[in-house]
């Protein structure tokens, strides 16, 4: 019976990094799940790849027919951003395992569709400081910056994962990302 493993944390706190390296590895025998969002594309990334770039009519249309598993959405000062994971054919747990990123919102929902027996959480943890600093280093990178989204997006995150929001959502294994190397290895034990 297959699994998915939900990568998540607060933003920059190297989910990506980690993301890809699992699963790039031929042991674990991990599969993607995209998931999908109405946020504008940023540089560097392809559609496919981090995210199906949707609208909200494409949004509204799977809702209609019932493949929406989780749907969250970001007031953000460019308007509101949704994010979400479509039920398709291109999961089946009968015979994969899947990895994703998510949020702690995304994870509960996840869950609670496919049940806790199937949903391991994969929390990553990283000192706020150099957090901001691996945000700010990326976001100088963009064509146009956008450091007031950033900001808010660093708030919310502390809100988002504070230790009585981790607690609900019964997450009390986390992975301190102090050194790459070693956080991955730490989460490759886990998971075989």
């Amino acid at each position: 019976m297959g699994r998915i493993f939900c990568i998540i944390g607060k933003s920059s706190s190297g989910k990506d990094t980690i993301y890809k390296k699992l699963l790039k590895n031929p042991a674990l025998g991990l599969r993607k799940i995209v998931p999908y969002t109405t946020r504008p594309i940023r540089e560097g990334e392809r559609d496919g790849e981090e995210y199906h770039f949707s609208t909200g009519e494409e949004l509204e249309r799977l809702r209609g027919e019932g493949k929406i598993i989780e749907c969250r959405s970001y007031d953000t000062i460019y308007g509101i951003w949704y994010y979400f994971m479509v039920k398709d054919e291109r999961i089946n747990l009968e015979k994969e395992d899947y990895i994703i990123i998510g949020t702690l919102q995304s994870y509960q929902m996840t869950r609670n569709y496919f049940g806790s027996d199937k949903v391991v959480p994969i929390y990553i943890e990283l000192e706020d400081g150099e957090r901001l600093s691996r945000a700010l280093r990326r976001e100088r990178r963009q064509r146009e910056p956008k450091y007031e989204e950033m900001c808010r997006r660093f708030l919310a995150d502390c809100r988002d994962f504070s230790p009585e929001n981790l607690r609900e959502a019964g997450i009390d294994k986390i992975f301190y990302n102090h050194s790459l190397k070693a956080c991955i290895e730490e989460i490759i034990e886990y998971i075989v």
